[in-house]
């Protein structure tokens, strides 16, 4: 049986990797020609996507870019807590 990671551990994961995505595009931003940002930031993106399609199996789809991985058949995003919501982790 797999283990999974809890909502919250989750969502902490997925807000520190968004972070690294964010923060490293505003750097290559005036620094195009940096290879070892792009490459930092090639990974943490991959990280990133990993991690909102695990929440998706897990949890449901927590951006629109996840809906493919839990909704198959039927728009269920209204049936499970909003991440925000108190208790939901």
């Amino acid at each position: 049986m797999k283990n999974f990671p809890s909502r919250k551990e989750l969502l902490n994961h997925i807000n520190t990797v968004s972070f690294a995505v964010n923060d490293i595009q505003l750097y290559l931003d005036t620094h195009p020609d940096d290879e070892e940002a792009l490459a930092f930031f090639h990974k943490y993106k991959e990280q990133r996507i990993k991690a909102l399609e695990e929440y998706a199996a897990c949890y449901g789809p927590l951006t629109i870019d996840s809906t493919d991985e839990s909704c198959g058949d039927r728009w269920n995003w209204i049936n499970e807590p909003w991440p925000w919501q108190e208790g939901g982790c």
